[in-house]
Parts: structure tokens; sequence; C-alpha cells
């Protein structure tokens, strides 16, 4: 199972030290290699797919008044759901993603500062899939 310590992902999530940042990149480092291990073996096209709909939410959060924002954050804890079912539909690779990133999701909605938490939130996931791409996931 993919694995990161709740007290570094935290700082990944909470934290804009520069610190903070060095944590996110050693440890997105090592998620990406273990996402792409044999065993996990997690597609370009799994994670690509989850990563849209970060996106998606990022884009509506970015344009959006209080209610909007309040509707974007909704849409970041529905995909815990949607993880969950892939995870099951898909495989290990989806399921040590979602180990990952369901707390993820939770130090960012119940965090001080959740819109600052997204965008920290949005970094780490897109550099997990910047390093398992350059670990050579297919």
């Amino acid at each position: 199972m993919a694995r990161i310590s709740a007290s570094d992902l935290k700082t990944v999530i909470s934290d804009s030290a520069p610190a903070a940042t060095r944590v996110l990149v050693r440890e997105a480092e090592a998620l990406g290699k273990q996402l792409n291990r044999r065993e996990s073996k997690l597609s370009t096209s799994q994670i690509r797919a989850l990563f849209g709909e970060v996106r998606q939410i990022e884009a509506q959060l970015s344009t959006a008044d209080a209610g909007g924002q309040q509707r974007a954050m909704r849409k970041l804890l529905l995909l815990k759901p949607k993880m969950a079912y892939r995870a099951k539909r898909e495989g290990r690779g989806v399921a040590e993603l979602r180990s990952v990133l369901d707390p993820a999701i939770d130090l960012v909605v119940g965090g001080a500062d959740p819109q600052a938490n997204f965008k920290r939130f949005v970094d780490f996931f897109e550099a997990i899939l910047a390093y398992h791409r350059a670990e050579g996931g297919r």
C-alpha cells in the first residue's frame, strides 16, 4: 500500500513554507515510484481520470462565489466514493492512490483555509502524476 505519514501529509496539505514544499516533492517522488511497481501498476489513464476531476473542481473553485466554493468542496468530498468505486473496479493501483488521497481530502476540507489547502492538494497530486510518468508509468 502507498504510504505517507500523517504528519508529512498534514505538512504537504497545510503548510506553504519552503520546507513543506520539499516534503511534498520527496513524498510525491516516493509515491510515484510506489504506484509504478509491478504489483500496483497504476496506469496513467487511471490516475489522469481522477486528476481530471480534480482539475474541474479547481476551475469551479477559482471562479466561484462563496456558495460556489461550498459546492466545489462538496464535489471534492464526493470524489472519495468515486475513488472507492474505481478502486474496487480497477484494482490495487487505484486503491493505493486512494489510500493517500482520501486523508488528504479530509485535510483540505477540514483545514483552516480550504482554498489554500486545495491548491497544495492539487500541487501534490500533480507531482505524484509527474513522478509516476517519469518512472515509466504507462
